[in-house]
């Protein structure tokens, strides 16, 4: 996982949008776009750059790609912010 790529990725409002919408579970590609008021091509940009951050999981049942949300990787990025918060024990 890239530190920046994560970053990059939580950046966008509408890549943000999509982890809110994956938290209550897996959607089909066609479902997240149905979502939006961009193009499809736009929201598959959007899951692409979340994969590449390893924010997201693809996995095609039949015809349909679905995707799911890493929480793994979200975790990973809590604990790092956590340590900025500091605190007696950072002192």
């Amino acid at each position: 996982m890239s530190l920046q790529n994560t970053l990059k990725a939580l950046s966008d409002p509408v890549r943000r949008e999509i982890l809110n919408m994956l938290k209550k579970g897996k959607l089909s590609a066609g479902e997240i776009s149905d979502r939006f008021e961009i193009s499809g091509a736009a929201v598959s940009r959007h899951l692409s750059v979340l994969k590449e951050a390893d924010l997201v999981r693809d996995a095609r049942e039949g015809k349909f790609i679905y995707y799911e949300l890493n929480a793994s990787v979200l975790e990973e990025i809590m604990l790092w912010l956590s340590e900025f918060k500091g605190g007696k024990e950072n002192d």
